[in-house]
């Protein structure tokens, strides 16, 4: 198994508004989906960091923006390694809170999209037994129109079978219009299917820079 580039993620801070984030340079990925898809445990997955992104039985526990910095990533011969972070997005949809507080989340993941220039690309988290849900659509339409990197996983692959996971899968992509920059794949962070290949994407997408 090949080292993990992501692995060494620390948390740095939780923020209720994105202009409290990190200083906007360097690069990072957003992680973003529904309160029940998976987004915590994908995170934990990936970094190989069990603790990191908090995990809960109740969905709608991640209520503000979270930042984890990444150790450098290495570049191109003669560059300099690259500041990187992933961000965590307040899950969706599913969180019993009060509709203030869905609104402003609304508003703030909306300004975040448009206006954070480190942004490199999203990981959208979207559970493999459902069809995409509003939220999830409107994420792909953004990505479409803005020309930003999205990669779909397909989580909970576990719950279905080999062939299910697959048949789901390629019906995902057809269902992609055309001009999408998406990409899919399925993903277990229970099993570790497609952890490997996830990972490979994230650091493609932070190493990539972002068109404007």
């Amino acid at each position: 198994m090949s080292p993990n580039p992501l692995q060494g993620a620390q948390f740095t801070l939780a923020a209720h508004r994105f202009r409290q984030l990190p200083a906007d340079q360097g690069a990072e990925v957003a992680f973003a989906g529904r309160s029940n898809a998976g987004k915590s445990s994908a995170l934990n997955a990936l970094t190989g960091h069990r603790g990191l992104a908090r995990t809960s039985k109740t969905p709608g526990r991640t209520q503000q923006m979270v930042s984890f910095a990444l150790p450098p990533l290495a570049q191109g011969e003669g560059e300099p390694p690259l500041e990187a972070r992933l961000i965590d997005l307040p899950g969706y949809g599913y969180a019993k809170v009060p509709e203030e507080l869905r609104e402003h989340w609304k508003l703030e993941i909306d300004s975040y999209l448009h206006h954070r220039a480190s942004l490199r690309g999203v990981v959208l988290i979207a559970d493999i037994r459902h069809p995409l849900k509003e939220f999830d659509r409107m994420m792909l339409e953004f990505c479409f129109t803005t020309g930003l990197p999205c990669h779909l996983l397909l989580t909970k692959a576990d719950k279905l079978s080999r062939g299910q996971a697959t048949q789901a899968l390629a019906a995902m992509r057809k269902s992609f219009r055309d001009g999408l920059h998406a990409t899919a794949q399925v993903f277990s962070s229970t099993a570790g299917t497609g952890v490997e290949e996830a990972r490979t994407r994230v650091v493609e997408l932070l190493r990539t820079p972002r068109e404007r």
